[in-house]
């Protein structure tokens, strides 16, 4: 009867190295989207940066839309989707300021959004359909938080709960970008809070 001899490589071991160079092309990417957009951004600087030939980098990535979508579904496993169901015993003030909180320390994740978002409304743009979807999410998710917020009679009255979604939404992308143009000189988790104790009731 024979053992497996001490050290012998793993059968796995191939995939689990194309697993980890997967990772640094999405990393490299995010870091390129990031700083020059989808447009911008070109497959042979992510290569470069990942020290591989731009055909192997098509090996893994076929084209540079499917790149940019598997770097937003990346970014969306860090910081969620918006499809995630809220925890019952979090109340939405603490789950936006967290999030919020969160976001601000992971480096590039907010450049990332911000850009592509923007880009997206471009003609063509692979991100378009992703963007409108989690737009649609996000403000579902929300409206759903307010709508119970009302009915324990904790949102103010005449304040509609898809409009407050909506508004949520639009103040933390614009507070965002202010944030990203001009570090320190906003502060997002608070400019959040203040717009969220406008619309509640204590």
């Amino acid at each position: 009867m024979t053992t497996k001899a001490a050290g012998q490589p793993s059968r796995r071991g191939p995939y689990a190295k194309s697993t980890e160079r997967r990772q640094a092309i999405l990393s490299a990417a995010h870091a390129v989207f990031a700083a020059r957009g989808y447009r911008g951004g070109s497959l042979q600087e992510v290569a470069d940066r990942v020290g591989m030939s731009q055909t192997s980098l098509l090996h893994y990535f076929p084209s540079k839309s499917d790149l940019l979508l598997a770097v937003l579904n990346w970014r969306d496993s860090i910081t969620g989707d918006g499809t995630t169901p809220p925890d019952p015993e979090e109340k939405l003030v603490d789950a936006v300021i967290r999030q919020a909180r969160f976001n601000e320390d992971i480096p590039g994740v907010i450049e990332l959004y911000t850009v592509l978002c923007a880009e997206s409304v471009t003609d063509g743009h692979p991100g378009r359909e992703y963007f409108t979807e989690r737009f649609d999410r996000l403000r579902h998710s929300y409206a759903r938080r307010f709508k119970e917020l009302a009915e324990e009679e904790r949102l103010r009255p005449g304040v509609e709960p898809e409009a407050a979604a909506a508004t949520l939404i639009a103040l933390w992308d614009g507070i965002q970008t202010q944030w990203l143009l001009s570090p320190g000189s906003v502060d997002m988790a608070g400019c959040l809070r203040g717009y969220l104790e406008l619309v509640l009731l204590p």
